[in-house]
This record gives C-alpha cells, structure tokens and sequence, in this order.
C-alpha cells in the first residue's frame, strides 16, 4: 500500500492516462529501431502502462504477418482500427501462413497493403484480394524474379473498387488498368505499361489528383488518336525508364500529355542513337515545365534543364566515346535564349567548334562552369572573340567563369592562365568584361603570382580555392 502510494508521487505517474498514451505518436520516425519491439517495451513497464498502452487500439495496427501469436494478439488489440499489413516473403509461403488466416477476417479494414514475395506466391496473393478494401489508402505489389508470367491483376481486385486508393505501386505485376474510379490517386508506379497508349491515357484522364509517376516504358502496339493530349494538372514528378534498346521512344507517351508548369519530369533512355528532341515531344508546348529554362547541366550521361517552370532530366545511356558532341548539337534544337547558368560536368570537348555553336545563341547566360572536364582550352577558345567588331561575340552577358579541376591533372597543367588572360582581354577589349574568375585548385598546384595580377587587370574578381 505504502509501495502504491510513493509510485503515485512519481512526477511520470502524474501525467494522464490519455496523455500518456499518446508518447507513441511523438517517437522520431527516422529512428531505424523495431516501433513493434518499443510498443511492446511500454506495455511491460508496470501494470498501469499495460493497462494504458494496450488498451490504445491505433497502436496495434501494423502486421506484417511473422508469427502466428503474434497476429493473433494484434488482431485483438487493434479490434475495429483501420490496420496497414506488410507482407514480405524470400522463401514460398505455406498454406499456413498468418497472412491467409488474417485477410478474411481483415480486408475491411485495411488501411495500406505491402506485398512482396516470389511471382507464384503473389498470384496466390492476389487471389485472396477479391473483397471490398474501403479504406485501403495505399497498395503496393512486388514480385520476383521479372519474368514474361508475371502475376495480372484482375479486374475485380478488391471488387473492382480502389476509390480509396491514394498511392499504387506495382512492380513485376502486370494490368490492363481496367479501373475507371481512382479519383484519389495521387502516387503511381507501373513496371508493365500496356502496348497500347491509348489505354494509359485513358487511366491518366479518370485520375485528376495525381502527382507523381513513374512508368517502365515498353513496346507499344497501337499508338493513341492525333491530336489526343491529357493535362496531368497536379503534376509534381515523372519518371519515364526506357532502357531496352527495343522499346518505343518516350515521345509516343509525352506526345499526349500536358507536363504542367513546375512539375520534374526524368527521363532514363536508350540507347543514344539521335539527338535529344526524339525523347521530347514533337510539340514542346505540351512541357509548360519547359519553357523559360534558365539552367543548362550537361554531365557525362545526363542532361538537366531546369528553371522556374520545373525541371527536365534525360538520362542518355549509352556507349559513344565522347556523348558530349552529341549533347551539344542537341542544343541546337532547343530555345537556349534564356538560359543564365550552363554548367558542364565530367565531359571532354572534341573541338571548338561544336560548344561555339551551342553557346552562340545564350546570350543572356551569365555564369559558366566546368567541374573535372577535360580539354578546357577547347572552352576559353570558344569564349575569346575575334577581332573584327562586327563578328557577334558569344554570351555577351557573361559575367562569371567557374574552373574545377579534372582528377588526372596535376600541377599546372590543370590550368592554362595565359589563354585565360588572352580571353579576358579580348572580351574586355569588346565591352564583354567579366565580373569574376574562380579557379579550383587541389594541393601542389602552383600558379604564377605574375600572371594572377595580369588577369585582374581584365576580371572585377579573381578567386583561387584549394578544393578540399
């Protein structure tokens, strides 16, 4: 009695019941510790907290199916809650299985469903999915290994109705994305897009909230109706993954829908057997992300337009000694007017004359940077003006350079200040000066004194770093 009396007196048994039961609710979701293992933890404290934490249902509702008595005691504690099960097999399932005595008993109340096991263990899965899930918020299906039988979703999964549904992922899975009433979908993830197009457009038209997608791009048989384009208004990502080299381009797709302004759109294609415009639509006026792009990155593989309408990256894999040339050219396609900031990464420039022609028409472009390429002269030659004053003098407004090293260079073979010198001057002499010069250096470089003062004497601002 006395015992009872001083546990009373403990500032932590002052604290409500209710309020107690709600310490849960506060753990840091980052922290990678078992939450069921720490719930459990709370309920052998003492009898009090017992009595608290187990009778709080919400705190009972994550299965994932590991041991039969263990499902049985959260399928009572969790009584009448919506529950989120994650099923995860590596070895096949036994017809004992906790996860088929539950489902019967728990489709009702399904809040989120994870499955991911073996192809023939997931069809099995799927089989026991025919009941209405009303609450079911997010859906996720993985099988492996991805072979040409992978498991189908039928048509009267969950009794046909996934309005609930706010999130789907299925990979390895293949549909025929028979439903039309998914008007709360905002997340999708398909690794089996059906052949024809027209299919996909018409599930991208029955879900308006949708926000971010991303397909496994395929062969397409029949091709959607000219002219047909569906607007995608809530838009925030895409991710388009073409990597078999006898998959359709993703053009085929993006002809027909409307990218909206400050959405991300990527695109992962092979191979690089033309220019860049065959991965974008004909019509670029279907990319309102597109327009306006004032960032250019080129890095070894990947191309990234970016500015205040969103961002587009393209993903180019492919076996070419030197992709760079191909790049660039690409540009040539492209309204670059406005771009103010062109940033190369890992390339190597074969000669001038190519990144002339890129860099002409930015002319609003006030900031270029060079991060480990190789062949830099190729770039300062490109920058430094004729002498003929009515020759047009590339990126006019320039007003920042920034130089980063390559790996393999070393000493003063990483820069050439003499042709950097001969640059800033001829474009000082044109009413082009630059505003400030930034060179990267690593340990053991070494730079003549004399020269740094002769480019000041053409740059507002000269910058030299040791890269840590």
């Amino acid at each position: 009695m006395i015992r009872a009396c001083e546990n009373m007196l403990v500032p932590i048994n002052k604290i409500p019941p209710e309020i107690l039961a709600l310490i849960p609710d506060f753990w840091d979701t980052r922290d990678t510790h078992d939450r069921d293992q720490d719930v459990i933890a709370l309920t052998h404290v003492c009898r009090a907290w017992r009595e608290i934490f187990v009778s709080r249902s919400s705190l009972w509702t994550n299965f994932n199916c590991s041991g039969e008595e263990k499902t049985r005691v959260y399928l009572e504690r969790s009584k009448s809650s919506p529950i989120d099960l994650s099923l995860a097999r590596t070895r096949r399932m036994s017809p004992k299985d906790p996860f088929f005595q539950i489902i019967p008993h728990a489709t009702g109340r399904l809040k989120s469903l994870s499955v991911r096991g073996l192809t023939e263990d997931v069809e099995v899965v799927i089989s026991h999915l025919s009941h209405p899930a009303p609450l079911l918020e997010r859906l996720s299906i993985y099988s492996y290994p991805p072979s040409r039988h992978d498991p189908v979703l039928p048509s009267a999964l969950f009794n046909g109705d996934l309005s609930s549904l706010r999130a789907l992922h299925l990979t390895s899975v293949q549909t025929e994305l028979p439903w039309r009433n998914m008007v709360n979908l905002t997340s999708f993830t398909l690794s089996h897009v059906p052949r024809e197009v027209g299919q996909l457009l018409d599930f991208f038209e029955s879900v308006p909230q949708l926000e971010a997608i991303e397909i496994n791009f395929s062969i397409l048989t029949t091709c959607a109706q000219n002219g047909r384009v569906v607007s995608l208004e809530c838009l925030k990502t895409m991710h388009i993954k073409n990597g078999n080299r006898n998959s359709s381009r993703p053009s085929a797709l993006l002809d027909h829908l409307l990218i909206p302004v400050g959405a991300k759109l990527e695109i992962e294609a092979a191979p690089l057997g033309s220019l860049i415009g065959e991965h974008l639509p004909r019509s670029l006026d279907n990319l309102k992300n597109f327009a306006n792009f004032t960032t250019i990155r080129l890095n070894y593989l990947d191309m990234e337009f970016s500015g205040p309408n969103g961002q587009v990256r393209i993903t180019l894999w492919t076996d070419r000694v030197n992709p760079t040339k191909s790049k660039l050219e690409s540009l040539a396609g492209l309204d670059t007017s406005k771009a103010e900031r062109f940033e190369f990464v890992n390339g190597e420039f074969p000669s001038e004359e190519p990144l002339y022609q890129a860099l002409l028409p930015m002319k609003d472009l006030r900031t270029l940077r060079l991060s480990t390429c190789v062949s830099r002269g190729v770039l300062i030659r490109a920058l430094q003006p004729s002498t003929s004053s009515s020759e047009v003098m590339v990126c006019p407004k320039l007003e920042e350079i920034v130089l980063v090293p390559y790996p393999s260079c070393f000493g003063k073979d990483e820069f050439n200040i003499t042709s950097i010198i001969e640059m800033a001057a001829a474009r000082a002499s044109r009413g082009g000066k630059l505003k400030t010069v930034r060179i990267f250096f690593r340990s053991g470089a070494r730079f003549d004194v004399s020269e740094l003062t002769e480019l000041r004497k053409h740059v507002w601002n000269v910058e030299c770093r040791q890269m840590v």
